[in-house]
């Protein structure tokens, strides 16, 4: 009998709950790593272009618009969480066993689509699952989520290595095995509830009426676009620069690993700093970070740009977040995280991965990366427009 809603739960329960959650997110980002990591290589092998990975890569974010909308509103309908990503984990690992036979591309795009419909829903549902736990438990979202960071980090160096050693055929079967654990995993996992906020769609309209959100929104999407562009083609241009599978695996280890104490130190003084300034200087972090991708030819000094996730991705996210919540009323603060998950996962995605693949494979990665930073100046010199003049 589950208990965790009425009484008060016992330190035992407390430790055990703790750890399955902690577990359950580890084994869900070392997927993430791999889809992020080593997917497009496998592609790469299997002969397709540049463009064409930027195609299968962008159906994921155009599903993921109504992915996410449609299990927001399940979860609140049928109050639960855990089932949901019981459910969305089964679907994944049918999707992944149907990657097997299928050759044609377009039929790979149709896979693709079904498997992302099942995979984008998972960060959502997963961090309110543990945003909601933590008060049960009482162990902060951070302590909890960072497990989610260390998954990632350890399985795409571990994954590079087992891909070097037998060759990227082994992509799917370790998919097969990742994604297996977690749906294991998730039968310890238990349904905590909170206040359910349902999404009001009247307050979409509302809040994008408003100039200054529109302003804000638009700055993002430019921001995201040119972070999912060396998200979704890091890989790629690793290894056209001679890069082994092992030395993505460490690219991305970098990057995982730098987030988490900048992630932290945000959490406890970043509120000390003004939020707009903050935003300048994770765009022009951004753009320094592209430019150098830009102009350096060793795989390895680009893999070490991965290190400036830190001072990028870590200050910008957690920033724009609570600059967002300031901005918004509260009785919308539902709808506005729902604008920036859209703006941040499916516009700034399907942007990137069209128009970026075209990009990457007519004009090679210098000009790729050099555009990748044009957009983070720019958003850099938008976010301290509007702190010199904006209204307080």
């Amino acid at each position: 009998m589950d208990h965790s809603d009425s009484a008060a739960p016992s330190a035992a329960s407390v430790k055990r709950d703790t750890l399955s959650l902690r577990a359950f997110s580890f084994s869900m980002y070392s997927t993430q790593a791999l889809l992020i990591s080593y997917i497009p290589l496998y592609f790469m092998d299997q002969g397709f272009s540049a463009h064409q990975i930027g195609i299968i890569y962008s159906t994921g974010p155009f599903i993921s618009i109504f992915a996410n909308l449609l299990l927001g509103m399940a979860s609140d309908r049928f109050q639960t969480i855990k089932k949901l990503l019981t459910i969305l984990l089964f679907g994944q690992l049918a999707m992944i066993s149907l990657l097997f036979p299928v050759q044609h591309f377009a039929l790979i795009c149709l896979v693709m689509t079904a498997f992302y419909f099942f995979q984008t829903p998972m960060n959502p549902l997963s961090d309110s699952l543990i945003l909601l736990a933590s008060e049960h438990i009482k162990t902060p979202y951070a302590l909890i989520r960072i497990f989610g960071s260390l998954g990632f980090a350890i399985s795409a160096y571990l994954f590079g290595l087992i891909l070097k050693g037998l060759g990227s055929d082994w992509t799917l079967p370790l998919g097969l095995c990742t994604i297996s654990i977690t749906i294991a995993l998730s039968f310890f996992l238990k349904d905590y509830r909170g206040s359910t906020r349902k999404i009001e769609f009247s307050g979409f309209f509302k809040l994008l009426r408003k100039p200054e959100v529109l302003y804000f929104f638009f700055i993002i999407l430019l921001v995201s676009i040119s972070h999912r562009m060396n998200e979704s083609f890091l890989a790629v241009a690793l290894r056209q620069m001679g890069a082994s599978d092992s030395q993505v695996g460490l690219a991305w280890l970098f990057s995982a690993v730098s987030e988490i104490p900048v992630l932290f130190l945000m959490g406890k003084y970043g509120h000390k700093f003004k939020e707009l300034p903050l935003l300048v200087f994770a765009c022009l972090m951004y753009m320094l970070r592209f430019w150098l991708a830009s102009v350096l030819d060793d795989p390895r000094l680009v893999l070490s740009t991965q290190l400036m996730h830190s001072v990028s991705f870590g200050i910008y996210f957690s920033t724009a977040l609570r600059y967002l919540s300031q901005l918004i009323p509260d009785e919308y603060r539902s709808s506005g995280q729902a604008v920036y998950a859209v703006v941040w996962s499916g516009l700034a995605g399907l942007i990137s991965g069209t128009v970026g693949g075209y990009f990457f494979e007519h004009f090679g990665r210098s000009s790729f990366y050099k555009m990748g930073a044009i957009l983070a100046l720019l958003s850099a010199i938008l976010f301290l427009c509007k702190h010199l003049f904006g209204r307080k």
